[in-house]
């Protein structure tokens, strides 16, 4: 495929190296967080994307989030979990890449971040790049160099 200095492939789109978005497990924003909390459960994974009715992405949500809200002084308020929406604790401060990402930005952004949502021009959820992805490609590219 590529050299691991080949700048071919420091400068290759991200495009074939992403989950597409019917195989990653979200939420929408005005489900519960109970059923978040499910779906979290369920899927294995730590945080996932948050989207509209129209599959626009608006965040993303994770356990720890979810049980920060309903910790009260006392006690967890396990009642709240029915009660409140993802959108009221979901997180909307992360980085997104779009298709036409280089390979090089996307690397340096999963450097803090174990996945990177991708999304068009007009921010519709296409998928995830992960972390183990970018490694594998990696891996791949040293041992082939």
């Amino acid at each position: 495929m590529f050299s691991l200095h080949s700048k071919d492939f420091l400068e290759a789109n991200i495009a074939d190296f992403i989950i597409p978005s019917e195989k990653v497990a979200h939420v929408q924003k005005a489900n519960t967080l109970e059923h978040a909390l499910l779906v979290l459960t369920k899927s294995g994974y730590s945080s996932i994307p948050v989207l509209d009715a129209q599959f626009h992405l608006e965040g993303l949500i994770s356990s720890s989030l979810i049980t920060d809200s309903i910790l009260g002084l006392e006690h967890i308020e396990f009642e709240k979990l029915d009660e409140k929406k993802v959108e009221e604790v979901m997180d909307v401060d992360f980085p997104t890449i779009l298709l036409r990402t280089k390979f090089i930005k996307a690397l340096q952004l999963l450097i803090d971040h174990p996945f990177l949502c991708v999304v068009d021009e007009d921010g519709l959820f296409e998928g995830i790049m992960t972390r183990r992805v970018i490694l594998k490609q990696l891996n791949r590219n040293i041992h082939n160099a």
